[in-house]
């Protein structure tokens, strides 16, 4: 269980008063991203999370390997990774992807995006907001320019989840040392792990990452996961695991800019939110440097990004249906469906489209 490294004492200051003309609630992938996209751009920026840089991995981390050079974080990367496999009780297909997979360490990347930012960090607690005013275990901080990137709690709304009644999906893994690879991230649809939803392994180096995610947020997933490292022969050790959303929602409201899984920007389906963390902090941190120019006022800037954010619907709601008929269909005809579609030409094109959702970009 990861331990909070929140500063105590005589270093732990308060916060009350503090001012920043722009305020990141939470310093993962989203945040970082927004931080780093307002390098530069002469605004005092003051980054918040409960916990330190790096302190506390939140999934398997893996991304399309272009997003390692666009972020300029090639330094964290683990494995490169070309196929995936896919494993019904049936029989196992193994795709050549147009592009591959890099697993990162989460530390080294989440340092390495902070070096870029000119942004200063405080860890302390949000609880909330009033007007443009965000509450802490530290005291109160005020800016005028607003960023949720807390993850699903999406802490800085009028309204926010409350798993199991929330569109959110559960996922599990351990972290054992890696016993072999093959080159492959590599996927189990198999209903004695998970009912309704998907298991994996991605090698990074040293290490694999097992884990076991469900769709359906009932749905525990500890000894599935548990079942599944001993099927590879590895050892259930080194738990991490969270909520992840499969749902779109506003990524604007009441003057804040949400991003990340607070906006619901996991892909659904594959439950991939990093590089869309990315893609969309990207977006956000640029509507909020020319907000902070005086090109564009705050509400124009949080009127852009939120249709940017909205354009995605569409593909995000076809990723839903799959991921609602996939765990439907009888598992010999998944696996021919899946045995139909490892056509290279047809694998470059689903593969193609589903990188061109989050594209990597500067």
């Amino acid at each position: 269980m990861t331990q909070r490294a929140t500063a105590r004492g005589v270093e732990r200051t308060l916060l009350d008063g503090t001012r920043a003309d722009v305020l990141i609630c939470g310093a993962s992938f989203a945040g970082l991203a927004v931080a780093r996209e307002l390098a530069g751009s002469g605004a005092d920026i003051l980054l918040l999370d409960r916990y330190e840089i790096g302190e506390r991995q939140t999934s398997a981390c893996a991304v399309p390997e272009g997003w390692l050079r666009t972020m300029g974080a090639e330094r964290s990367l683990r494995a490169v990774l070309p196929d995936m496999t896919f494993t019904t009780p049936h029989g196992t297909v193994r795709y050549r992807l147009p592009w591959r997979w890099a697993a990162f360490d989460y530390r080294t990347l989440c340092e390495d995006l902070f070096a870029q930012c000119d942004a200063r960090f405080e860890t302390a607690k949000v609880d909330g907001r009033t007007g443009f005013t965000v509450h802490t275990d530290r005291g109160d901080v005020h800016a005028p320019l607003i960023v949720d990137a807390l993850g699903w709690r999406r802490v800085l709304a009028r309204d926010g989840y409350q798993p199991p009644d929330a569109p959110l999906s559960r996922g599990l893994e351990v972290h054992p040392a890696a016993n072999s690879s093959d080159g492959a991230l590599d996927v189990w649809v198999d209903r004695s792990l998970a009912p309704r939803g998907f298991a994996w392994r991605v090698p990074a180096g040293e290490e694999a990452r097992i884990g076991v995610g469900s769709y359906e947020p009932r749905h525990h997933v500890r000894d599935p996961t548990e079942d599944l490292a001993q099927r590879l022969g590895a050892e259930a050790e080194r738990w991490q695991g969270n909520w992840f959303p499969h749902r779109l929602r506003d990524a604007a409201e009441d003057g804040v800019f949400f991003c990340g899984d607070s906006a619901g920007h996991c892909f659904p389906l594959s439950g991939e939110g990093i590089r869309t963390a990315f893609h969309f902090g990207i977006a956000a941190g640029a509507e909020i440097r020319a907000a902070h120019a005086g090109e564009r006022t705050r509400d124009e800037a949080l009127a852009r990004y939120a249709a940017f954010s909205a354009s995605h619907a569409r593909a995000f709601r076809r990723a839903l249906r799959l991921q609602r008929l996939i765990p439907a269909l009888p598992p010999r005809l998944l696996t021919v469906a899946l045995r139909a579609l490892s056509r290279q030409p047809i694998v470059d094109r689903m593969f193609g489209w589903y990188l061109a959702q989050a594209p990597p970009r500067g």
